[in-house]
């Protein structure tokens, strides 16, 4: 017998994008096609314990939400406008050439993610629409008023409509840079799931990580050919398999070199290896060189691919991060090669170079100053260390970083 209520959860997990984005692109309005699906699924709720669950749930959610938005158009007297707004949006008349791909889901995720509008509304309306997570779900999980998160759906929703923003998938010589950003919304969805900032109750957040992994798949199956897709999946999935050894039970984010490695997630790595293996395939036939999430998801993986800290191959790490450095010359990327560095020729030799090149760009950056502690402490400068904990724990706003920060300057004695 099937459980009606989990076929519509289910139904909404893998429909929702495809509804909403079929209706955006038929009525060329995002209050319709959210409202229109949001209806169908409350008339599934009701109709579906009574008539059973239909043999092709998106068809019938798609055909209701299609009714319910026509209704809504009679209702407010504006059809006309309506038509024409939409033949003015829809992008497959003869006169436009269409996109390099065809999918009313990609359309609808480009269209989110457009560089015209605020990072924090991409990050929002995706969620929204895409996701289908509701408003109180995405203020909740960024520490926003609902009311203000809900203005930041509205107006972004506003401005794809006064700046006429096509839903469509962009043409092919645009792609490439659309497409990284619609991975740096995921990426950003990710990273909020997977280290809380704002001293949420959660320090970590396996909802937020689990939707952009949800949501990253959907990409990878629509352009299954773009190595920064696989790449930036490939990464998530290696670090979601980490997640539930990251926290202790006392709450204290726990270090890599310290989890317990058997509480990892062995399908996860297994599938995150595959897809680098993959990538690193590609490459040595000749095919483009790995860009920025690649060589992240390469470096997991050989994080990854031992059981005991200990065998890490660091000398291969280092080599990453000079390959990543090629790509991405940041500050943060740099910091994140010293820290490799100290593990291969010593915190001496780390520390001196985080702070010939680093101190001033990063010093609102706590990690900087966790990571100088650490190299002091293990050179045996307690005091200096101390004083490093002290303005990392001013920065930091995770509740699990701030608890192993606080142990481990505790750890040096009395000042």
């Amino acid at each position: 017998m099937i459980d009606v209520a989990e076929a519509i959860t289910r139904a909404h997990q893998e429909e929702w994008a495809r509804v909403v984005a079929s209706l955006a692109r038929r009525f060329g309005d995002l209050d319709i096609a959210e409202e229109a699906a949001a209806e169908a699924f409350t008339v599934a709720v009701e109709r579906w314990p009574l008539d059973g669950v239909p043999p092709n749930p998106g068809a019938w959610l798609t055909t209701t939400a299609n009714r319910r938005a026509i209704d809504r158009i009679r209702r407010e007297s504006k059809r006309d406008d309506k038509q024409k707004e939409a033949v003015a949006m829809h992008d497959d008349t003869p006169h436009e050439p269409l996109g390099a791909i065809e999918d009313d889901r990609l359309r609808l995720l480009f269209t989110c993610c457009h560089p015209a509008l605020a990072p924090e509304a991409r990050i929002a309306l995706t969620l929204r629409m895409v996701g289908g997570l509701t408003v109180p779900e995405i203020s909740k999980a960024f520490l926003v008023q609902e009311t203000t998160m809900g203005q930041r759906i509205t107006r972004a929703k506003n401005k794809i409509k006064a700046a006429h923003i096509p839903y469509r998938v962009p043409e092919e010589t645009d792609l490439p840079e659309r497409v990284t950003g619609v991975l740096a919304v995921l990426f950003l969805v990710f990273n909020e799931g997977y280290l809380s900032s704002g001293g949420h109750e959660n320090a970590v957040r396996g909802d937020l990580t689990g939707e952009a992994i949800r949501l990253t798949r959907l990409v990878r199956a629509l352009i299954p050919e773009d190595g920064e897709v696989a790449g930036l999946l490939a990464l998530m999935l290696l670090i979601e398999a980490r997640r539930t050894a990251r926290v202790s039970a006392t709450g204290e984010l726990v270090r890599l070199d310290e989890q317990d490695r058997g509480a990892w997630d062995l399908a996860l790595i297994a599938e995150g290896h595959a897809l680098v293996r993959e990538r690193l395939a590609v490459v040595a036939n000749g095919g483009p060189r790995p860009g920025r999430y690649q060589i992240l998801a390469a470096i997991n993986a050989v994080h990854t691919s031992v059981r005991d800290a200990r065998d890490t191959d660091w000398s291969q790490i280092v080599a990453l991060y000079d390959q990543m450095l090629r790509v991405d010359a940041s500050p943060i990327v740099r910091l994140n090669r010293a820290i490799a560095i100290a593990e291969l020729d010593g915190p001496e030799v780390a520390l001196a170079e985080i702070d010939r090149h680093l101190g001033p760009s990063l010093d609102e950056y706590h990690a900087l100053h966790a990571t100088r502690a650490d190299l002091l402490r293990r050179l045996g400068r307690s005091g200096e260390s101390r004083a490093a904990y002290d303005r990392a724990l001013e920065l930091a706003e995770n509740s699990a970083e701030v608890a192993l920060l606080t142990r481990r300057r505790d750890q040096l004695g009395p000042s």
